[in-house]
């Protein structure tokens, strides 16, 4: 039997993703500071935070509508470019996952195909730009074999930032001094597809047991 996911999933797996962020948030800062703004794990804190808090007031019905709220909830709320990107990529999936009641592991991977879509175009970049699509476009298609393939492509292609030089973003100012440096955009993202895989085995697991 293929196994399905409610909008509690999606609000667990975004307060995973808030927690993560708060633990990296100094990491974060830190990769943020060799080639931009330092404000990368502050922002990601505070936009999380804020989206927790929000679900938590109000939960929305549907996957769909939760990821939608989440997406405008980071765009409110945090400055620079990650709260756009962010609340796009979240906003845009939200919308394809539309109103169903529970989704599938391949329906979530198909919508956030559409959110890495239009988070590309948002910002103009493509894997290899040393931006946090080399992270997320690796890992959705991981998502479409399994949650743990998902996490492992997200962190590769994080790893894989390190030799680029970037080409997009405030850190292409650098040129070749952007060389050497993870990017920080790619490894929040990592963070993301890490609570999705660690929700996902929890489900599993309570899934197992209960029958």
């Amino acid at each position: 039997m293929t196994q399905t996911f409610d909008a509690d999933f999606l609000v667990r797996w975004l307060a995973a993703v808030a927690e993560a962020v708060d633990r990296e948030a100094d990491r974060l800062t830190e990769l943020d500071s060799a080639i931009g703004d330092a404000d990368h794990g502050v922002n990601m804190r505070r936009g999380f935070t804020a989206v927790t808090e929000t679900l938590a007031k109000d939960p929305p019905a549907t996957p769909g509508a939760v990821l939608t709220a989440a997406g405008r909830q980071l765009i409110s709320t945090v400055g620079g470019a990650s709260g756009p990107l962010y609340g796009t990529l979240l906003r845009r999936t939200g919308k394809t996952l539309g109103d169903d009641e529970r989704v599938t592991r391949e329906q979530l991977a198909e919508a956030l195909g559409s959110g890495v879509a239009a988070v590309s175009q948002l910002g103009g970049a493509q894997v290899g730009d040393k931006t946090m699509l080399d992270a997320l476009v690796p890992a959705v298609d991981g998502l479409r074999d399994s949650f743990g393939a998902a996490r492992a492509a997200a962190e590769e292609g994080a790893l894989a930032t390190v030799p680029l030089r970037a080409r997009k973003g405030r850190a292409s100012y650098l040129g070749e001094r952007s060389v050497g440096h993870q990017d920080p955009g790619a490894t929040s993202s990592a963070l993301l597809f890490a609570a999705l895989d660690e929700i996902a085995r929890t489900e599993t697991s309570a899934t197992e047991g209960a029958s």
